[in-house]
């Protein structure tokens, strides 16, 4: 028998169900054209993912069985049927269901039986667990389906091969990080090796809040070869078939190659801002250019993302802002295309400062009067925000975020963040892959979009004289390196000492570290890259007095 399936991977927004449906209906549409007989979709590709809490309200829940059925009723029509992802009701439990639409009615239901709770996952929350599922009986064959996460694991796999399923057919909504093409094809090998079946895999793309989803869905033969291998980062319905006899089972599909490395980080962030501005229905951006790599950086993603039309960047001078930082932002405005205004604020700041001399008399300029600097040009950028609508683009790094190098209310004001989860030493290696490449489907210009002096020269933030980041951090390298012993493996300050790194240095770090969670829950959300984000994979208490390893308060 052959059966053709077609994989959609779409870019669902989350409670637009109408607009969802409407998706999923061309697709459909594209896989009848096709010649498909089933189109597989992602995880609760219905009402988007994860829908969190939004999914407990029965309106919602009612508007999701509506939809249900006016999709079912399109498979009247003896097209293609429709695998879809949707929560549904049983009797009085809320289920994260893939539901069998065919014959102009539900013709099966199954229930996701391993709810994720970790990192980005709260599933246990809304959802109740489905028992083991068995196979589904679509037009002579047994499909084993299984939700997301009910794969990571060989419970549900086996279950399914033990009740005489033909293939495994596996709806996700896998958020990216790195590493993670190479984690969800090594889990499929596996399921395929311990079941002797056939593996499809179909995956949701674009941003959801700080999550984005690559898509790069796939299909893998019995053997564990890749049978067909979707594009990462791009909505798309293509065709794979599948094919058994008395000589075996066998699937066949067109393969293309999913972004990698630096471009799946650079993609990823793209595809985070492109799909939270877009989303939520803004105009545009606005950011200030300070004339250093972060914004820089920043600037270009966000023309990547929306085009350079709708990137207005802010050139916000004080006394300490040197002539090169000025011609430095100029330069990278004018290579990326976007529009730049110089805002002064001098008059501003020092304002500010007569308002205070009376209060702060006898006391030594300090970190208080940098930090004036840095919140009123976060006024300005909310000014600018409220009167044109544009959402203002924060441009802190994962490094500074990590140790406090951020000024609340002032650099860290802002409604979205591209470099989040981005070390500074990426930032770096970010900003010189972009110059090299510009990928399809980008929007901003080819070729150099960051000024040379832009990414060579010491990192500062000019809010005292002949300032520079390294007379009080360690160099990023360095510092990136702790950082990533401490904060992706939570490794023990004492075995990153034994690595060879100098244990004042680390003890320091570490005391940063903890101090600067109250900044971090009171920062804007960003672009999710690394298994351990800041905000929904690591959430410290901000009261807290352990340390480890080395000592200290």
């Amino acid at each position: 028998m052959t059966l053709k399936f077609a994989l959609a991977q779409i870019n669902p927004t989350v409670g637009d169900i109408a607009g969802n449906a409407a998706k999923i209906a061309a697709a459909r549409a594209d896989s009848a054209r096709l010649g498909a007989d089933l189109a597989i979709f992602p995880e609760l590709c219905l009402v988007g993912y994860p829908p969190e809490d939004l999914v407990l309200k029965p309106a919602f829940q009612d508007a999701a069985a509506k939809a249900v059925d006016e999709l079912a009723r399109l498979t009247a029509d003896g097209g293609p049927a429709m695998l879809i992802g949707a929560p549904w009701r049983d009797g009085g439990r809320l289920m994260n269901a893939a539901l069998l639409l065919d014959g102009g009615k539900v013709a099966a239901a199954r229930y996701k039986y391993d709810l994720p709770n970790y990192g980005p996952f709260d599933e246990k929350r809304v959802f109740v667990a489905g028992g083991m599922p068995g196979p589904i009986l679509f037009r002579g064959a047994k499909l084993g389906v299984m939700v997301c996460e009910d794969c990571w694991t060989p419970d549900v796999s086996e279950c399914l091969a033990e009740s005489g399923a033909e293939i495994l057919i596996v709806p996700n909504g896998s958020p990216y990080e790195l590493n993670k093409l190479d984690q969800r094809l090594n889990l499929a090998v596996a399921r395929v090796k311990e079941t002797n079946l056939p593996f499809v895999y179909v995956n949701q793309i674009g941003g959801q809040d700080e999550l984005v989803f690559d898509g790069a869905s796939f299909a893998l033969n019995v053997d564990a070869s890749l049978a067909a291998q979707m594009p990462s980062w791009v909505e798309a319905t293509t065709l794979v078939e599948w094919q058994r006899d008395k000589a075996g089972s066998r699937l066949r599909g067109a393969k293309d190659v999913p972004a990698e490395g630096l471009e799946a980080v650079y993609r990823a962030m793209v595809v985070g801002l492109r799909d939270y501005v877009d989303k939520n229905r803004f105009p545009g951006v606005v950011l200030g250019m300070s004339g250093g790599i972060d914004s820089a950086l920043s600037t270009a993603v966000a023309a990547d993302a929306l085009g350079a039309e709708r990137v207005r960047c802010l050139m916000m001078p004080y006394r300490f802002t040197s002539s090169d930082s000025l011609e430095d932002a100029a330069a990278c405005a004018a290579l990326i295309g976007c529009r730049i205004d110089t805002v002064a604020i001098g008059p501003a700041v020092e304002a500010e400062y007569a308002m205070m001399a009376k209060l702060f008399e006898g006391r030594a300029a300090d970190l208080t009067e940098e930090n004036v600097q840095a919140r009123i040009r976060g006024v300005t950028l909310m000014a600018f925000s409220n009167k044109f609508g544009h959402m203002v683009l924060t441009t802190g790094n994962k490094s500074e975020m990590s140790v406090g190098y951020a000024t609340l209310y002032g650099d860290m004001c802002g409604g979205y963040s591209v470099l989040k989860d981005i070390y500074k030493t990426t930032v770096f290696a970010l900003s010189r892959w972009r110059n090299q490449n510009r990928p399809d489907g980008l929007k901003g210009p080819a070729g150099r979009v960051i000024p040379e002096r832009i990414i060579t020269k010491p990192p500062t933030a000019e809010l005292r004289a002949n300032q520079k980041d390294q007379d009080s951090l360690p160099p990023y390298d360095v510092l990136d390196a702790i950082l990533e012993g401490l904060v992706e493996r939570e490794e023990a300050a004492s075995a990153i000492v034994a690595k060879g790194f100098d244990a004042e240095t680390v003890a320091k770090v570490q005391r940063l570290l903890y101090g600067a969670e109250y900044k971090r829950r009171q920062a804007p959300p960003g672009v999710k890259i690394s298994p351990r984000s800041f905000g929904r994979d690591r959430r410290y208490p901000i009261t807290n007095r352990f340390r480890d390893g080395l000592g200290g308060k």
